[in-house]
């Protein structure tokens, strides 16, 4: 592992990169870690990646990340739980990537609209920004609405209004209803 001390999740990940696509599993950086590719750098202790897997290949996988030397606690949401499944990495200096197995109402198009960004000669696939910002919507926290308006504000490129609004609606009333406080 590239990681040796704690405040290093950011290199934990390029590891679970590396299994990911031996694994041939796709992902999306979101969280954090995201909001730093579309807007302002906002620190926290872990990286959140969502994967497009389903609960038997994640406990599967999980098996390949113990005996790469990661500590491993795999979690199945219930029917009413938005996040499908969780897999929780994490190391010895107590380092945590965070890997969704899924999350309802997500546009099955999110993959495809990934952008890549090059970090440590790695390049990694980071949530569009329309999707992360209806995710931040969907999740509803002041924090995750504070992503959201940051992201949505940014200067780097023009928001697709139309398909923010789409796929915001794909997570229900009360994510579309945040989305519009924010964008006026």
């Amino acid at each position: 592992m590239r990681t040796l001390r704690a405040g290093q999740s950011a290199l934990l990940f390029l590891d679970v990169v590396e299994i990911l696509t031996r694994e041939r599993i796709d992902y999306l950086v979101i969280g954090a870690f995201a909001l730093s590719a579309h807007a302002v750098v906002r620190a926290s202790s872990d990286v959140d990646a969502l994967l497009c897997i389903s609960y038997a290949r994640l406990k599967k996988v999980s098996t390949t990340f113990a005996a790469a030397g990661f500590s491993v606690t795999l979690r199945r949401g219930d029917e009413d739980d938005p996040i499908l499944s969780m897999l929780i990495l994490s190391d010895a200096h107590g380092n945590r990537v965070e890997l969704l197995g899924g999350l309802r109402g997500l546009d099955p198009k999110v993959f495809s609209r990934a952008i890549e960004v090059p970090f440590h000669g790695v390049n990694l696939r980071i949530v569009g920004r329309e999707d992360f910002i209806a995710m931040k919507c969907f999740a509803g926290s002041p924090q995750d609405l504070a992503d959201a308006r940051a992201a949505f504000e940014s200067v780097h490129s023009p928001v697709d209004l139309d398909l923010l609004r789409v796929v915001t609606r794909r997570f229900g009333r009360e994510a579309a209803d945040r989305l519009e406080e924010l964008v006026t």
